[in-house]
């Protein structure tokens, strides 16, 4: 439960919250001020709503450095999208929760007469980017960047996994054009159901060879499955669509 920052306890919760986060400060001042919500503060400058501004461009910079690394094939607007998922609001709530961070939150008598179960996801989300400022003020990028990629790693393979941003058929046009130096196709090769509800087995062809089909409920979804498919099974993996 978050606590008040008068309570007698405050050296206990920031010795507990730097065991959690796995850093230790160097001056433990910027970890208490990254703790401090504005309830919980003498002036709003001394809450961490200037922290939450420095951190979320911390995390945005590692966030794009992690993309462009990774996927070499996304063009600018897949990479941003991606990007907009990863580090989103909702994003840093859930990266907070896991860590339990609520717990350490320093609040005004005000909010906790009210007696809360929880800590509300904005105020999640808030501390999270604070904190990641806080060590990033420390220790400098490389301790914030270990920090963040405790959970943001996970994070970007599940919403890339999920093909947010993806443009699967511009990545396999790009990969076939750089590697083989043709154009991939795509093969209609089935078709099923009434005319105004049809479903497509499309397959990617590039050269002579076919790709494993994917079904899909238009051929712009099927022709997009198809491209990721094609794509794993290039990188010698499972096709992750149906071609049944």
């Amino acid at each position: 439960m978050a606590t008040e920052p008068t309570s007698h306890s405050q050296s206990e919760v920031l010795e507990a919250c730097q065991q959690v986060i796995g850093y230790r400060f160097r001056n433990v001042e910027l970890l208490r001020s990254a703790l401090t919500h504005a309830s919980g503060a003498n002036c709003r400058l001394a809450s961490n709503e200037r922290m939450e501004f420095l951190g979320d461009s911390v995390l945005g910079m590692i966030a794009c450095e992690q993309l462009y690394v990774r996927f070499p094939e996304y063009q600018e607007g897949e990479l941003t999208k991606i990007k907009s998922a990863v580090v989103s609001r909702r994003a840093c709530a859930h990266f907070s929760e896991s860590l339990g961070l609520g717990r350490f939150l320093f609040l005004g008598r005000g909010m906790n007469a009210q007696q809360m179960t929880s800590v509300p996801a904005n105020m999640q989300a808030d501390v999270y980017e604070s904190l990641v400022a806080a060590i990033y003020l420390d220790g400098g990028l490389e301790p914030a960047k270990t920090f963040i990629l405790r959970q943001l790693l996970t994070e970007i393979e599940e919403v890339a996994g999920n093909g947010a941003g993806a443009n699967f058929k511009s990545q396999l046009q790009q990969l076939s054009q750089r590697e083989f130096n043709i154009t991939p196709q795509y093969m209609v090769l089935d078709e099923q159901g009434p005319d105004h509800s049809k479903c497509f087995k499309i397959a990617a062809v590039i050269g002579r060879h076919t790709h494993a089909a994917a079904w899909g409920n238009t051929k712009k979804e099927a022709e997009q499955r198809a491209a990721k498919n094609a794509l794993a099974q290039i990188h010698g993996e499972e096709p992750p669509f149906d071609h049944g």
